[in-house]
Order: C-alpha cells, then structure tokens, then sequence
C-alpha cells in the first residue's frame, strides 16, 4: 500500500511538469472507490495549479475547485508528455492536458479521485478532517506524542498507524521507527514514556527522511509518475526480515501480526 513517502515521491516526479496547464480532455473508468462528484466535462478548459499533499492524498488545484487523489492500495499515477496510449483494464483516470496526461492505474480499485470545491470544503474538508500531524511539522516532537498517547490501551504501532496522530507511520516505516526507537510494537500506546516518545518522534522523521532520499518502497506495484520503483525496502533493517539476524545484537528478527499487519521487531533490542 503506498504511505506518505510514495505518494510525496509521486507528487514531486509530476507537480513541475502539469503545473500550469490546461485540462483538454477527462477519461473516466470503471468506478473507483468514490464517484468525481461533478461532470467530467466540466473540468475542460481549466488551469491546473501546483500540486500538494496531505498525508496519504494528493491535491491538484484547478481554477474551480481541485481534484483529490488517493493511490487506495494498489494505485499509481503517471504522467507522460506522449500522447495518451488507449486505457488498459486497470487505467481508470485520465487527465489529459496541455503539457500531457495524468492517468491513474488501479488494479484493486481503492483509490480515488474526487472533485472537491477547496481542502477546508467539501468533499476533502471530510475525507481531511481526522488526519493527524505532519511527521515533518515543528509540532510534531515527542511531546505532542506523548499528549496524544496519553491513555490509549491500544498497542503503539497499531496507534501510529491509525493516522489521528501523526501521518505517514505506515506498517513498513512504523516497524522500523520502533525498531530504531527501541521500542517493542506490542507496549501499550499510553505507558510508552516521554523520553520514548522523543526518541520515536526522532525516529519516524529520520526513517521518514530516509525514505524519500531513496524513493518509497516497491513491494509489488508502486511506481513514481515516471514509472521508477523505490529502493527504501532493500535497507529495512526488520520490515520482511523473518528469521534473519538483528543488525544490532544478532538475535533473528520476529514477525508477528498485529490488526492483520505484519510486524517485524527484534526482541532482545526492543523492550516493552
């Protein structure tokens, strides 16, 4: 499933080259896991704006309104200043423009792309409202994480996933921030300390970071909008090393499933 450093990799490889222009045409589909919410042609003739992101959704600014895309957990975007090639069973979007076609590629059909009036309206407004801090904003720090903890009997990866608190701690990079934190996946959310809080706070940024030097993670589908895999997964110091050894102590690294994810830690690193 792409997390918050897929879709900003995304975001950067095709923001420059759309920004600025003109939609000339709009190619709808099999339905997506919501409707546009406007008429396709209504979008015609409008100017795009400079992409953005918002956690896990991309926002592309139009004259009126804009349109809000989520890669769901199989999607990618590409752009291409080619003329579009015909649509292929999983092609459900196309956003043909001056300068070239943003197309949505979808096996699962989770994603999404909505047309909203603005972010604080509408349909993004809604779909925006419970998501949690940016893991690079100033306010996120171990003490806004340890506030939020506070109380939660929930275990703390299933906590960092949930997304009210901070964004972007998808599965991959919550096994690894709590593994650099020192941190066992299955403490309770709200016994983990402040000290803990900063360090996990410290970690998320620099594994976020990390990330996004090295383009994402390709498991199996994702893909830049210039079609270029990610390579963070060949440096995961747990995530899918099963029965490998720590990197620190030696002891062969755990997997387990939490909420039907798999976690990945090392139990003698890891402490609860």
């Amino acid at each position: 499933m792409p997390e918050l450093p897929e879709v900003e990799i995304t975001r950067r490889s095709f923001a420059e080259r759309i920004e600025g222009a003109t939609v000339r045409q709009v190619r709808l589909g099999k339905p997506l896991r919501w409707p546009l919410g406007c008429p396709a042609e209504s979008l015609v003739a409008q100017a795009v704006g400079a992409a953005s992101r918002r956690g896990k959704y991309l926002w592309l600014p139009l004259e009126r309104g804009g349109l809000l895309m989520h890669l769901g957990m199989s999607g990618s975007l590409a752009f291409s200043e080619a003329p579009p090639s015909p649509p292929g069973a999983h092609d459900h979007f196309d956003l043909v423009t001056s300068r070239g076609t943003l197309r949505l590629t979808d096996p699962r059909r989770f994603g999404a792309v909505v047309w909203s009036p603005a972010l604080d309206d509408g349909p993004a407004a809604k779909l925006l409202a419970t998501l949690g801090l940016e893991p690079f904003d100033a306010a996120f720090d171990g003490e806004h994480l340890h506030r939020a903890l506070r109380g939660r009997r929930v275990a703390i990866k299933q906590a960092l996933l949930a997304g009210d608190i901070v964004v972007g701690a998808g599965n991959i990079y919550a096994c690894e921030a709590l593994f650099e934190a020192r941190i066992d996946p299955r403490t309770a959310a709200g016994r983990v300390s402040r000290a803990r809080c900063d360090r996990l706070a410290q970690a998320i940024r620099r594994i976020l970071s990390q990330a996004l030097a090295l383009g994402g993670s390709t498991l199996r589908d994702f893909r830049d909008a210039h079609g270029m895999a990610g390579s963070f997964q060949q440096h995961a110091a747990v995530y899918g090393r099963q029965g490998e050894p720590c990197l620190v102590c030696g002891t062969p690294v755990r997997r387990i499933v939490q909420s039907q994810r798999s976690t990945f830690f090392c139990a003698h690193c890891q402490r609860r």
